[in-house]
């Protein structure tokens, strides 16, 4: 099993050194953990590439060339088997983040009971969330026509004062006095 990643020894040189293109911190680690596990398999297999180069006179030396030989072969294995171990529990790690996810998610949707229900109705009921609370609402509305209302009485009052000036009931602006204006009740209702 070689673990080749040419091309993924380029994208990591260029992503440490332009920023992560937009890939996930697990993907980087993996990334580096595929970029370890190859530099020392490269290094075992370079040491493994010298050994034939070794010129060997005697049984003892051609015995511990042998016994280089297969220790390189050992190493190159347990790099090997340890980076399959890091794989799996990364994958394993990342498929219960994404259980845990599936798992909020289905919360989200299930249906709510008679309690829940019962709660989220008062809440909306006394406003407590105010992007939907039907008091809220109310007395927004009750503010328009206390305002609507408001703007009615002013014009009855202007046009009922206009008549009784015109009659006579009342004395002219200029010749009104600030204290002595009459009282006119008015009758208010939303």
């Amino acid at each position: 099993m070689n673990l080749s990643i040419n091309q993924s020894n380029i994208f990591s040189a260029l992503s440490r050194q332009f920023g992560a293109f937009g890939t996930s911190k697990s993907a980087q680690d993996k990334m580096e953990r595929q970029q370890k596990a190859q530099n020392q398999i490269d290094f075992l297999e370079n040491q493994k590439a010298n050994l034939k180069n070794m010129e060997c006179d005697s049984l003892e030396e051609i015995a511990r060339k042998l016994e280089m030989f297969h220790s390189y072969e050992d190493q190159i294995a347990e790099v090997k088997k340890a980076y399959n171990n890091e794989q799996m529990g990364h994958v394993l790690d990342e498929a219960m983040e994404q259980g845990e996810k599936i798992a909020e998610a289905t919360e989200k949707t299930e249906p709510k009971t008679p309690e829940e229900r019962k709660k989220e109705m008062a809440e909306e009921a006394l406003g407590l969330d105010e992007s939907k609370g039907a008091l809220t609402e109310s007395l927004e509305e009750m503010e328009e026509a206390v305002s609507e209302a408001m703007e009615e009485v002013e014009e009855e009052i202007l046009e009922q004062s206009a008549k009784e000036l015109q009659e006579g009931n009342l004395m002219p602006v200029e010749e009104m006095d600030a204290g002595k204006l009459p009282y006119m009740p008015f009758d208010m209702r939303v």
